[in-house]
């Protein structure tokens, strides 16, 4: 069996993983999209998708890092939310996902939500911070997966052009 068959097979297994792992908590979404383009253009030697494409490829994939990591903070601080609305967020995350698809969304609210209640905030507030934290993760996902689209139309481009 030809090697460039199995780097492109790994490499569409990482795509499609890191696609759901830009919704999914706990995978790291674009960093496997990453990966599985440059498995991509290794199985083609670097004749098509060459080190310009793989730089551009490589800040976007920093750019989403950044954004996951302001995303499921900012919303929460912006309102005072305590640490322990953080960590609530993201274990309500966590067991969220036994609840798919509801608990993928409801899951960081009410984490954060009762976090803040037990660190010993109004219902009111800590109703605020878990919309908060909310919809932070919400815009992030948003712009993880916008950042995962456009890795792969930019590694389109410089494949079929």
């Amino acid at each position: 069996m030809d090697h460039s068959f199995i780097l492109y097979l790994l490499a569409g297994l990482l795509v499609v993983a890191g696609i759901a792992g830009v919704v999914l908590p706990a995978i790291p979404g674009v960093p496997l999209v990453f990966l599985g383009l440059l498995l991509a253009a290794w199985g083609e030697g670097f004749n098509r998708v060459g080190v310009v494409t793989l730089v551009v490829l490589g800040v976007l994939t920093v750019i989403s890092l950044i954004v996951d990591v302001l995303s499921t903070t900012l919303g929460a601080q912006r309102l005072g939310a305590s640490r322990l609305a953080l960590a609530g967020s993201v274990l309500g995350t966590l067991v969220g996902l036994f609840f798919m698809p509801i608990g993928l969304f409801a899951g960081p609210f009410a984490g954060a939500m009762l976090g803040e209640f037990l660190h010993g905030r109004r219902l009111g507030h800590a109703t605020k911070v878990g919309f908060g934290t909310w919809l932070g993760i919400v815009l992030g996902v948003a712009l993880k997966l916008g950042l995962a689209l456009a890795m792969l139309a930019v590694f389109a481009l410089a494949w079929f052009l």
